[in-house]
């Protein structure tokens, strides 16, 4: 009879809400519909792909047109099947069995899923009750562990807050380990290193199409590395990793950059507006209300449990995390709505 192996003995999937609420602020995706213009580019360009044909496993025109968005140059950059392939595909190819991954929590739970599959050890830092990154622990704790990789994510999902770009250089240069950067969330701030990423020998910067685009549904993202590692990337990845209908769709739209820029203000607009209600009912509620440089905002209460039954009541489906609450950034209505429910609740 067959075995399995012990590391897959106790593993549960990861298993989002799929449930139809008519409100949905738990995955952190746009709130915006792509304008018609864009929506119509995307349709003309899959019409013209040959379903027959395998893509191209340069994703060349994409990459191309991402980096003359980001002011990259595309010979260090590689698309991938969304940031999630590529986060599995670093941590089995960058580390040896007996090898350790640091991660630091609360961050995404993927990070910690892809190692346990591969059978990689995890050390992590864990963050004080401010949800505050402290450079310094961070750099000892590889150093007193030996670990060979880092993995967090700049800004935070699901704190909200973020670490400056002096305080993750600081970091980058004080240890051999690679770091893998992840900035899904770095468009809605101003502390991207992504333009400084080929001048380190030990930096990954993941980046995503599925927020601030709203491009979700067509999991693609991106790595950015030196020379070295981008080749090494690209040897290790899978040949045709990224569909065809997804290099046409994210072409047409990155050949109309200026919706991103307008996205850019208007999510950055929603998140401010959510924020900035919630901190004037904080006073009153007690509860904690974290910084966000993200596109949702970080909620702490010790009534987090009723007021997100409560939401879910109101048709709103938000993230919870037991002792805190995060919450994306929706139309301006919806924010009220949100407003108005943990008003009474939390």
């Amino acid at each position: 009879m067959y075995t399995l192996p012990e590391k897959l003995k106790n593993m549960t999937p990861y298993e989002p809400n799929m449930e139809n609420y008519p409100i949905r602020l738990d995955a952190n995706e746009s709130f915006l519909d792509l304008v018609p213009k864009v929506h119509n580019a995307i349709l003309q360009a899959l019409a013209k792909v040959s379903l027959r044909r395998y893509p191209d496993p340069t994703a060349k025109e994409v990459c191309e047109l991402y980096g003359a968005y980001y002011g990259v140059d595309p010979r260090y950059i590689t698309a991938c099947n969304g940031s999630d392939e590529m986060l599995a595909l670093l941590v089995n190819a960058f580390l040896e069995k007996d090898e350790k991954l640091c991660v630091i929590e609360p961050d995404f739970s993927m990070y910690r899923f892809y190692a346990e599959v591969t059978g990689v050890e995890v050390v992590a830092v864990q963050k004080g009750e401010d949800f505050r990154i402290d450079p310094d622990e961070v750099v000892q704790t590889l150093r007193q562990t030996g670990a060979r990789m880092l993995l967090f994510s700049n800004p935070c999902n699901p704190t909200s807050l973020g670490l400056n770009r002096e305080a993750v250089r600081h970091i980058i240069t004080s240890t051999d380990a690679l770091v893998v950067l992840d900035e899904a969330y770095m468009d809605f701030w101003d502390q991207s290193l992504l333009n400084e990423a080929a001048q380190y020998d030990n930096l990954i910067i993941l980046r995503t199409c599925s927020k601030v685009m709203g491009l979700a549904g067509l999991r693609l993202g991106f790595a950015v590395a030196n020379d070295r590692l981008t080749g090494i990337i690209r040897t290790v990845k899978s040949p045709y990793n990224v569909n065809a209908l997804t290099q046409a769709a994210a072409a047409a739209a990155f050949k109309i950059p200026k919706f991103i820029d307008v996205a850019i203000q208007l999510i950055n607009e929603s998140r401010n507006d959510l924020y900035l209600n919630l901190k004037q009912i904080q006073p009153s509620r007690g509860f904690t209300l974290f910084e966000t440089c993200t596109n949702f905002v970080t909620v702490r209460s010790n009534y987090c449990a009723r007021a997100f039954e409560e939401l879910k009541e109101q048709g709103i489906l938000v993230r919870n995390f037991g002792s805190f609450l995060r919450i994306t950034a929706g139309l301006p209505e919806q924010n009220l709505k949100i407003v108005s429910v943990l008003q009474k609740t939390i």
